[in-house]
């Protein structure tokens, strides 16, 4: 094993993590471990201690992975730099334990004759063999009732300490007591819903196992050769053999799941009876047998986990307006908190209510029903945004985490332990497989944990890889959000998606066009009624000449600009209009989202490109193809004049702004706004800027 173990003691005296859980586990006798270094290492709560340092890899790899986006100027590197300079003077050989395709006796018997829904564990425990990973423990954050009232500037004020981490853990005041609906009796007893089957020990070998699932609906078009391959690496989407489970209600899947644990955690082949003072295994007894199956298994392990409920009868756990529960005032506040995560992503300062279209999910929270050793394994969030995640009940989670920075490198470890991402490195942008926390370290990878209890919020930041494993029955709830500051991290992973042929699920530049018009009417109605509040702070920090918001609008217009001036003339193009301003569109080549421009032909009317792909878009004569722009390049400038404080482009902006969202109200007049302009501005940007009086006009 290589890395370094973390002491037991390190989690045991740790008296939030021996917590007491409803009735029905053993009492476990004391464990011991082999190879442990005592806890020297440990980090009190909220502080951590010093980066972990392992032997540093070859970087070969790494160069190659990055070498067609070193050329792309539009994308930062400079927070990946690090990464360029390592000494590969050593390399650590990393070998499968247990070789795929070897079978192991089953530890798990699911059903019998008479039920579905009931389980025979006959694997045990092994103490002698388990061992905890030698992390140190990210940041722990405890806001006051005054701090926990503005969630988005909460986690803006953390940031600064927590991001290094990639994870941070958030205890809310002692009286944040939301209802959770789903102990209600028409939801927990009669609600059901799916489950999947995930074998533990082979979540270290989970890519090795993967299949092909399935071509691209796109395949069956006809297209150039080069696009057809570029179409069948897409298609690679590579999904675990996870196999669909019985359904349960909440009610007997908690059943299920205190049974599987009460029956791998008994002693001496006996089940002892337990009554209201037995308490469940130990955290840390639960967390080392479960990096004990991952990595040296004895016995197949098959648990059932239920996730993406949100299409499904399960709802989410907060309380809605339209929800039974609320129909007391009591529980008003939780229905508008924006800790209630059914508001979070449509906050005011949260950027996704621009991006997305109204076939996109991404804002929408998403459930997860686990057991004792259920797992998500290595990813990150789409678009590398934010995720936050609340326990609603049930046993804790333990989380581990990668600082978005080292993505790159952890790149390179993963195409170590599986080759084939040399050829498709698309898929590290997938779930990849469930890497020891000791493993990565070894390669120089740091590696922190945080234990997630009910009633907190665990907070993932840019880029950071992340994994986590139930000790028990629990439900939990997550959903993405994108402050203003995520914009560079959206911006450059935009372009990366496009360089790997992969879809993406909000548009960017909808949303980056979205943002400067909410802040070119927050800006002007300061200036025109001498007015002040936290929305005009907000966008004042992010625009004039340094800010970021203009900062990158400014290099996206440039670039867009560049492209144009060697491709369209003005006999070949004409404006978008209002069409499909509710339809993604995207590149047929790449998959970029085609919100500022397109480029079609007659030959197929439904299929466009990007200015990229202009040749490969099909075999016709250049006078043939027609390019779709949704503002003039000279509309846009003028527009990152606005941003920079220029009055006369602030008001013309303004007003041009005013007029869209006005037509959309006079076309919708049934439609609501919760967020005010945001809102409106989300839904009624679609249409070009044709009417705006440019300088010099009118």
């Amino acid at each position: 094993m290589v890395g370094k173990k973390r002491s037991i003691k390190h989690v045991t005296d740790n008296g939030e993590e021996n917590l007491s859980v409803p009735p029905g586990f053993v009492s476990l006798t004391s464990l011991t471990l082999k190879k442990i270094v005592t806890g020297q290492d440990a980090a009190t709560e909220g502080e951590c201690g010093p980066r972990l340092v392992g032997v540093p890899v070859s970087n070969s790899d790494i160069e190659r992975f990055k070498t067609s986006f070193l050329q792309r100027p539009w994308i930062s590197h400079g927070q990946f730099e690090h990464v360029r300079h390592q000494d590969d003077s050593e390399q650590i050989e990393v070998n499968l334990k247990v070789p795929v395709g070897v079978p192991l006796p089953k530890g798990v018997i699911r059903g019998c004759e008479d039920c579905h829904d009931c389980v025979k564990v006959t694997a045990r425990w092994h103490p002698e063999d388990s061992y905890l990973p030698g992390v140190d423990d990210a940041p722990v954050f405890r806001p006051t009732e005054e701090e926990f009232k503005d969630t988005l500037k909460y986690i803006a004020n953390i940031r600064p300490r927590a991001e290094s981490y990639g994870i941070c853990r958030i205890v809310p005041p002692p009286s944040w007591r939301p209802p959770c609906l789903l102990e209600n009796k028409e939801i927990w007893e009669a609600s059901k819903f799916s489950t999947y089957v995930q074998k533990i020990d082979g979540l270290q070998n989970l890519l090795l196992k993967r299949k092909v699932s399935r071509l691209h609906e796109n395949m069956e078009t006809e297209m150039p050769k080069d696009a057809a391959i570029l179409e069948l690496d897409k298609a690679f989407d590579l999904v675990s053999d996870f196999e669909r489970g019985p359904e349960f209600t909440l009610k007997s899947f908690k059943k299920y799941a205190d049974d599987f644990k009460v029956q791998y955690f008994r002693e001496n082949d006996t089940v002892i009876a337990t009554g209201q003072n037995q308490r469940e295994p130990l955290i840390a007894r639960v967390e080392s047998e479960y990096w004990r199956i991952v990595e040296n298994p004895s016995e197949e392990i098959e648990v059932l986990f239920g996730t993406d409920l949100a299409n499904q009868t399960i709802p989410s756990g907060f309380p809605v307006a339209a929800s039974r529960a609320t129909n007391m005032g009591k529980y008003n506040e939780y229905v508008k908190s924006g800790w209630n995560l059914n508001n979070t992503a449509n906050l005011y300062g949260s950027l996704l209510q621009f991006g997305c279209y109204n076939s996109s999910t991404i804002s929408v929270p998403q459930m997860f029903i686990g057991m004792c050793f259920a797992s998500q394994c290595w990813r990150n969030e789409d678009h590398h945004l934010y995720s936050l995640s609340y326990l609603h009940m049930g046993s804790p989670k333990v989380w581990y985490s990668i600082p978005g920075k080292y993505c790159f490198k952890f790149a390179e470890v993963v195409k170590k332990r599986f080759p084939k991402f040399s050829k498709h490195p698309k898929l590290l942008h997938e779930n990849v497989a469930q890497l020891s926390p000791s493993m990565l370290i070894a390669e120089g990878i740091p590696v922190f944990r945080c234990l997630q209890n009910p009633l907190e919020f665990v907070v993932t930041f840019p880029g950071a890889y992340h994994s986590e494993f139930s000790c028990g029955f629990n439900c939990s709830e997550a959903v993405c959000i994108a402050p203003v500051d995520w914009l560079p991290h959206g911006q450059n992973i935009t372009e990366i998606y496009a360089g790997y042929c992969l879809k993406t699920s909000l548009s960017h530049d909808k949303l980056l066009l979205g943002a400067a018009m909410a802040a070119v009417v927050s800006l002007w109605d300061s200036f025109a009624n001498k007015s002040f509040n936290s929305n005009i702070r907000l966008w004042r920090s992010v625009c004039g000449k340094d800010g970021i918001l203009t900062r990158l609008l400014k290099l996206r217009v440039k670039n867009e600009g560049t492209r144009r001036k060697y491709l369209c003339n003005t006999s070949m193009s004409r404006a978008m209009g209002e069409c499909d301003v509710a339809t993604k569109r995207e590149c047929c080549i790449c998959f970029y989202d085609l919100y500022l421009s397109a480029v079609a032909c007659s030959c197929s009317p439904n299929r466009y490109s990007c200015l990229r792909h202009v040749k490969q878009l099909c075999s016709c004569g250049w006078r043939a193809k027609e390019f779709l722009l949704r503002y003039e390049i000279r509309e846009l400038e003028f527009l990152v004049e606005a941003l920079e404080g220029n009055l006369k482009a602030l008001h013309r902006w303004a007003k041009s702004i005013q007029q869209l969202v006005s037509g959309h109200a006079q076309k919708n007049p049934n439609a609501t706004s919760s967020n005010g302009t945001s809102r409106d501005l989300a839904n009624g940007m679609g249409s070009n800027a044709s009417g705006l009086v440019m300088p010099g006009e009118g």
